[in-house]
């Protein structure tokens, strides 16, 4: 028997890492956190990316272990892939997103985004909570 919740929870694990690192390209990379219109622009078509690949992920998993693309209930692919987007902008924006924000408000994180890899370990720690765990959460429920 398939676990929808174990399989969900790899795919997607390996969709991000292809999509935030293979993905992504240099310019997204260097210029998703900037201010402005430019900013917010090459992260949404970052984020676009990467949710793509992880939708692809999905449909792979699901068609190699049950030779359908409907290995989760109707809807939920589309919500969880929707959490892990928004998420996924809402850290990728660096200093304009809800992540850099939140870092600097607990006293004892204030500190960790400017140490060595802080800011990346932080970043993704909060990729695989919400970009991983909580969407494999609404697919395997």
């Amino acid at each position: 028997m398939i676990d929808p919740f174990a399989t969900a929870a790899v795919a997607l694990y390996a969709g991000h890492h292809v999509g935030d690192y293979w993905v992504q390209t240099h310019h997204q990379a260097m210029h998703k956190g900037d201010a402005g219109r430019d900013g917010a622009l090459s992260c949404l078509l970052h984020v676009l990316s990467y949710t793509a690949t992880q939708a692809t992920f999905l449909l792979i998993t699901s068609l190699a272990l049950t030779g359908t693309s409907t290995l989760w209930p109707p809807g939920r692919p589309m919500l969880a892939l929707a959490i892990s987007a928004v998420t996924h902008y809402l850290a990728d924006r660096r200093e304009h997103g809800l992540m850099f924000r939140l870092a600097r408000a607990l006293p004892f994180k204030r500190g960790y985004l400017e140490a060595p890899g802080g800011a990346a370990f932080l970043d993704q720690a909060w990729h695989i909570v919400f970009g991983v765990f909580v969407p494999a959460l609404v697919l395997g429920a």
